[in-house]
């Protein structure tokens, strides 16, 4: 990753201010997770539409700290440079990852930890070309924004202020997993590996493109191909 494009004008003290309001604003809805058996009752559009606004507006914040610290998009991973490498790295290396995923899942299951609660119908795309199309765009924006919130911006500040680019990675992967305390004990621990893996893609090739992509495949085959298959 290329720390000459993260350098901007904020003291560390500053940094360290912007960062914990930053998670006192994410770190709550992200708790709540763990008591998300509720929204096995919202619709799907309703669900589909809340994420959007909210990773959306995150994703706002985050390109105006960035532009009040007088820090480039690169900065936390938006660099377009081989793009088309970039992306095809990432389609090859998700499938290994969605495996490697699956397999301790099962075997973190398989030693008693619990699986996701019932979610009812919310999770599901609604019937018909609509809720297709919404279901695809949902994965879109998530794959973009949790990226550049969890790899992008949360490394770029983390790292900063502790000094430790890796303690960043794993911190980061960690608050990242929280939300998805309604995937159960087993799904809280899968996610935290597979953001680990994010992260260092992220770090190695000093772009989210890669990472971007293996978000998107994971998820729109979980969202959007599964959920097609089973009717």
């Amino acid at each position: 990753m290329n720390h000459r494009a993260s350098a901007g004008v904020l003291s560390r003290r500053q940094e360290l201010a912007e960062l914990g309001v930053f998670l006192l604003l994410i770190v709550p809805p992200l708790v709540l997770s763990f008591f998300a058996v509720g929204q096995a009752t919202m619709s799907f559009p309703l669900l589909a539409g809340a994420t959007i606004t909210r990773d959306a507006s995150l994703v706002a914040l985050i390109l105006l700290l960035l532009a009040r610290a007088r820090q480039p998009v690169a900065a936390v991973g938006w660099v377009g440079r081989a793009a088309g490498r970039e992306v095809a790295l990432g389609v090859v290396l998700a499938i290994p990852v969605l495996v490697g995923a699956q397999a301790l899942n099962v075997a973190l299951r398989a030693a008693g930890l619990s699986g996701p609660q019932p979610s009812g119908t919310g999770l599901l795309p609604s019937p018909g070309i609509g809720g297709l199309l919404l279901a695809v765009l949902l994965v879109v924006v998530v794959a973009v924004a949790e990226e550049t919130i969890f790899r992008g911006y949360l490394i770029l500040r983390i790292a900063s202020v502790l000094r430790s680019r890796w303690l960043a990675v794993l911190l980061s992967s960690v608050i990242f997993s929280v939300g998805h305390g309604y995937e159960g004990s087993a799904g809280v621990l899968t996610v935290g590996v597979t953001g680990l893996v994010f992260a260092a893609v992220y770090v190695w090739r000093g772009s989210l493109v890669a990472p971007m992509v293996m978000h998107f495949l994971l998820d729109f085959l979980a969202i959007v191909v599964a959920p097609l298959l089973l009717r």
